[in-house]
């Protein structure tokens, strides 16, 4: 099984691009949003830590965000808590797809978290900034403070630009990006 993890920066496409490869796709991002809804057990064990903020299950997005902002350490303490459960997540999706020829993982802290293995074939969405900015901004609940948290945890660009075999330059469109693709399965397959 080829595994392909997907990095760059946020708003940069990286979700989109994965899609876009026809291989299964497995979402962090998607699967996080899933245990705010569904995991009685993470609320409670973030009611636990941090009882000022979480008060009622589901878990909204704006009690994440709020917890977030009102502390630096807060946006650690719950990575620690979801990511025990994403990663689980993630063993079931691999376990499921083994015998895929390839598998896609859209993990925004793939590096961060030592998620990725040595022969993961990593691709770096580069977008322009601009493009990036006017992305978030269309976002329901975008906010620049907490961007900036997010950003806090997670390598440089350059850093993860570095460390890919492949760069898809993402000026969204879909040829720009289906060229992109194309061209690295043929290179990889």
């Amino acid at each position: 099984m080829i595994r392909i993890g997907i990095i760059g920066e946020i708003g940069s496409g990286k979700s989109y691009v994965a899609s876009k490869f026809g291989y299964p796709v497995f979402n962090a991002d998607y699967e996080v949003a899933r245990l705010y809804q569904q995991n009685k057990k993470i609320f409670t064990k973030l009611k636990k830590i941090l009882p000022k903020y979480f008060h009622s299950f589901p878990i909204k997005k704006e009690e994440i965000s709020n917890v977030i902002l009102a502390n630096k350490n807060n946006l650690n303490k719950i990575v620690k808590i979801v990511h025990v459960e994403v990663r689980k997540k993630m063993n079931l999706f691999l376990r499921k797809n083994k015998n895929k020829k390839i598998i896609i993982l859209d993990i925004p802290l793939l590096l961060e978290n030592k998620i990725n293995k040595k022969k993961d074939i990593l691709v770096f969405v580069q977008s322009k900034k601009l493009e990036i900015v006017k992305r978030l901004k269309k976002r329901k609940n975008f906010n620049q403070k907490l961007l900036k948290k997010f950003k806090s945890i997670q390598y440089s660009t350059n850093y993860k630009k570095k460390k890919s075999d492949y760069i898809i330059k993402n000026n969204f469109t879909k040829k720009s990006i289906n060229d992109g693709i194309r061209n690295i399965l043929k290179e990889i397959t």
